[in-house]
């Protein structure tokens, strides 16, 4: 029998043998289809890519032969495959298992290779695979200000190598490009079906029909969602769109805007049918391009599968009448922005939180915003048969139920990166009045709760303060170190050369006059001398992996660094709120610091303050150049202008003028290593920054004053620098 196309697949969970004539899965088993599939009822072109709309299967397992059945449930589409498999007869279906949960998910199995990359199966269904989190995770540590990036004609590379996860950091931009591009290019089966083509295009038709009417735009991630499409493929599909916009973000030196990104990442992402018109050509940059105007990752990532709940929740008081609560909830605000909600959130504890209408507008549906790390996230609340949660299963009879539930227990347990709970409301009935207790000792037991919390992430600030103090001087000693050692290099390796070219012709000479000793000797010392030169070049080529290793130890502990100072600041402007009401209502010093812990005499604290006053004014005077705007910022300032003023200055030298590319943003320009760098100043709701999650300053001063202090290393690895001099300050001489 001639062999025809048929399918593969590849199993996703373990699953025994249910009744005779089923297969027994394990992860990571092939099984192949035959052509008869097409014949099968309800099939459609592409359905395949879709296994669970087909139901059980019929097939046989490569690494036994065994023949018999397997449900889509538990299996993902690999690609076409040449096989003699018959075609099996129709055959009456029967109910689907439900796909397992991901903790029962057991996929460790081998690594594959298409190419020149090395392409892993999907670790999970429920997250992206594990090398495009490398690939894009190394791409925006080193390169989304690189001109190199994504410019490349060859997304497979030239290099016949893999990349693997330890070269990663020593890979260059523009093979990191082709890494992620090439294994986009090899799926079997692109990240958007070819089964949700029609349904896309049809959406886009749709969009620039009813353009005249003002209706409102199709959204096309609700598209992608109600086609089928698979979980895996839609928490890629955010992951990337996450990616790309944070690309953009850096237009103005990569040159990637929005429309040049869809028309590279559109073909890869959405694969045109090989039926399709010339105008289909079209359809995938302008589908990622809606997707990216969408924004709709931000807030809809689909979560990984919410375990049963445990059985205390069992005894928890039940919500009647859940849902008509919901608008006296004090968390719940309604149909807000995100804008507006970044604003409520900004600078808030971690686990503060609000809930809002979805901006999807589909009735039943909420955003819940929850502060962690320093940063706003974004979870969905679905609502399905009455019942309510974050994913299937959901089981909670109404968000209030929900939101009590969280209020006591982990969300640890829905996503392991979210170990909080939801502690703190943002009360829409008392935005402006932080002291909600009553009387003075409520107050006070709160102040004391919430200046220890102050406290202890004050020790925790301080810790990780000394530690990156402590390391970046063992980074400059280790920079000093490997330039030492490429000098000891280039002189032993200019002698060796040297000693190589005289000993050769002098060589010559002694072997014709038989003096083999001394051709033996000198051969022992050229010997020595190269094993010398070896032995250098590992060590400093050790040096310098222990460097990379510690600088991007040192970047965690900074962004850690980062994300306290949003608590610590809230922290203490709640602490000084109590301290007001306190003081106001009359309560004795003896006993505030009873609360506080503080157990010093008057005549030692005053000293104390008296103290502290006398280090802020010296701090302030310090910093006067950089107190005065007008001696760094300079407006509408061009670039070219810029670096006219900045020519010939020191290092450290800086001016803030008004961006030239980005409306609204700001520009730094600073001198470093005697030339002049740029770089973008970000504007959003939650303050001023070079990139998230940096951007919480609250105005430019705020902005330059940390980077008085702080080097902008930490953004950009070629800027080891920081806002020293204002460049029309009168405090300093430029050498």
């Amino acid at each position: 029998m001639a062999a025809e196309d048929g399918f593969q697949f590849r199993a996703l969970f373990a699953l025994g043998r249910g009744r005779p004539g089923d297969l027994e899965l394990a992860p990571g088993d092939l099984l192949t289809v035959g052509p008869g599939l097409r014949q099968a009822e309800g099939y459609r072109e592409g359905a395949e890519c879709t296994p669970a709309s087909l139901g059980w299967l019929s097939g046989v397992k490569e690494s036994t032969g065994e023949r018999g059945d397997f449900p889509g449930t538990y299996v993902e589409y690999v690609g076409r495959v040449k096989t003699d498999t018959p075609a099996q007869m129709p055959r009456p279906q029967r109910p689907l298992p439900p796909t397992p949960p991901a903790h029962t998910h057991l996929g460790d199995t081998k690594t594959e290779t298409r190419g020149s990359y090395q392409i892993p199966p999907w670790p999970s269904p429920m997250t992206p695979p594990v090398i495009v989190v490398k690939l894009v995770e190394a791409i925006e540590r080193r390169g989304l200000d690189s001109e190199m990036l994504y410019r490349t004609n060859n997304p497979r590379g030239e290099a016949d190598h893999e990349i693997t996860e330890a070269e990663l950091d020593h890979t260059n931009i523009q093979a990191l490009s082709q890494g992620l591009m090439g294994y986009l290019q090899e799926l079997p089966s692109p990240i958007m079906p070819l089964a949700v083509f029609p349904q896309l295009k049809a959406a886009l038709l749709e969009e620039t029909g009813a353009s005249a009417e003002a209706s409102e735009p199709c959204d096309l991630m609700k598209v992608l969602e109600s086609c089928g499409v698979p979980l895996h493929n839609l928490q890629t599909l955010q992951y990337l769109l996450g990616h790309l916009e944070r690309v953009c973000q850096h237009a103005q030196h990569n040159g990637l805007d929005t429309h040049t990104l869809s028309r590279i990442f559109g073909p890869l992402l959405l694969r045109v049918p090989l039926s399709g018109l010339d105008e289909d050509k079209q359809v995938p940059a302008q589908v990622l391009e809606r997707l990216l105007k969408e924004r709709r990752w931000e807030e809809e990532q689909a979560p990984p599968a919410l375990p049963p709940k445990p059985s205390k929740a069992a005894h928890m008081p039940s919500v009647t009448n859940g849902d008509s609560k919901l608008a006296e909830a004090e968390w719940y605000w309604g149909d807000i922005s995100r804008e507006e909600v970044n604003g409520k959130m900004r600078d808030m504890p971690d686990g503060t939180f609000l809930v809002r209408d979805a901006s999807s507008k589909v009735q039943g549906e909420y955003t819940l915003t929850l502060r962690k790390g320093g940063n706003n996230r974004l979870i969905k609340i679905y609502k399905r048969g009455g019942r309510y949660g974050f994913s299937e299963p959901l089981t909670f009879s109404s968000v209030v139920e929900l939101i009590q539930y969280y209020h006591h227990e982990s969300l640890a347990q829905y996503n392991s990166k979210l170990d909080t709970r939801l502690l703190y409301p943002v009360s829409k009935y008392q935005q402006d009045l932080l002291v909600k207790e009553d009387t003075i000792d409520a107050v006070g037991e709160q102040l004391r709760a919430y200046h220890e919390q102050y406290q202890e992430k004050s020790r925790e600030y301080d810790s990780l303060y000394e530690e990156y103090t402590r390391t970046s001087q063992e980074l400059q000693m280790k920079r000093t170190a490997i330039e030492a050692f490429n000098e000891t290099i280039r002189i032993f390796e200019e002698q060796f050369e040297t000693q190589e070219r005289c000993s050769r012709e002098y060589m010559d000479k002694l072997s014709r006059d038989g003096d083999d000793q001394e051709v033996q000797r000198l051969q022992s010392n050229c010997e020595k001398l190269q094993w010398r030169v070896t032995e250098i070049h590992e060590s400093k080529q050790k040096l310098e992996q222990d460097l990379q290793q510690q600088a991007q130890e040192n970047r965690q502990t900074d962004r850690k660094m980062n994300s306290l100072k949003p608590d610590l600041m809230q922290l203490r402007k709640i602490r000084d709120q109590y301290l007001l009401w306190l003081t106001q209502k009359g309560t004795k010093q003896k006993k505030i610091n009873e609360w506080l812990g503080i157990r010093n005499d008057t005549e030692n604290s005053s000293v104390a303050e008296l103290v502290c006053e006398e280090e802020e004014e010296e701090e302030e005077e310090e910093d006067v150049g950089h107190l005065d705007e007008r001696s760094w910022y300079l407006g509408d300032l061009k670039r070219a202008q810029a670096e006219e003023l900045l020519k010939g200055r020191a290092n450290g030298t800086f001016l803030i003028r008004d961006s030239q590319t980005q409306k609204g943003a700001y520009a730094c320009s600073v001198v470093v290593d005697g030339e002049v760098k740029h770089c973008v100043i970000f504007r959003t709701a939650s303050g001023f920054g070079f990139a998230e999650p940096y951007n919480l300053h609250g105005s430019l001063k705020d902005l330059v004053l940390h980077y008085k202090h702080n080097s902008l290393v930490q953004h950009n690895e070629a800027l080891n620098i920081t806002l020293a001099w204002p460049v029309l300050s009168q405090t300093h001489t430029n050498t």
